[in-house]
């Protein structure tokens, strides 16, 4: 939310319009969890998985982190210089929004390369998913975001 200060001019007695950029939310004073960390380093493998990393891609990776109140400072820092574990969701909920997220920087550019889709398999697994439910979850996953379903829908769906 924007903040417009007025002052007075000293000279001419004529209000000044000054123009605060302040987010009330205050998006660098927000305290990042591991877990919203480990997501965006794995949204940036995701985007790196077919070795071409598209301003769509990069785009995408700014708007997820403005969703979650995120300044792209604070992006560029879990980016650069992120050290320790990743982690993995606990909730399931968190698991599905997470690997939707991954599907839909896949289809960013329009293209599900076989190491993008592989990608997606692997995160699949490591958030502990039946083996036998991962090519049809990761298939499910990547339908949707090639038609566009939101967060909320997918959350339904497989609910």
């Amino acid at each position: 939310m924007q903040i417009l200060d007025q002052k007075k001019t000293k000279n001419t007695g004529e209000i000044e319009n000054i123009n605060h950029l302040t987010n009330t939310n205050n998006m660098e004073e927000n305290i990042i969890s591991e877990e919203i960390k480990s997501h965006f380093l794995r949204l940036y493998q995701i985007a790196l998985a077919d070795e071409e990393f598209s301003p769509l891609e990069m785009k995408l990776l700014y708007q997820f982190a403005n969703e979650r109140n995120i300044s792209e400072k604070q992006l560029d820092e879990i980016l650069i210089s992120h050290s320790g574990p990743i982690t993995i969701p606990e909730s399931l909920e968190k698991r599905i929004e997470y690997l939707y997220d991954f599907a839909l920087m896949i289809w960013a550019d329009g293209i599900v390369t076989d190491d993008e889709y592989t990608t997606l398999k692997k995160y699949c697994k490591k958030f502990e998913f039946i083996e036998e439910k991962i090519i049809p979850l990761t298939d499910y996953l990547i339908e949707s975001a090639k038609l566009g379903k939101s967060k909320e829908d997918i959350l339904q769906e497989l609910n």
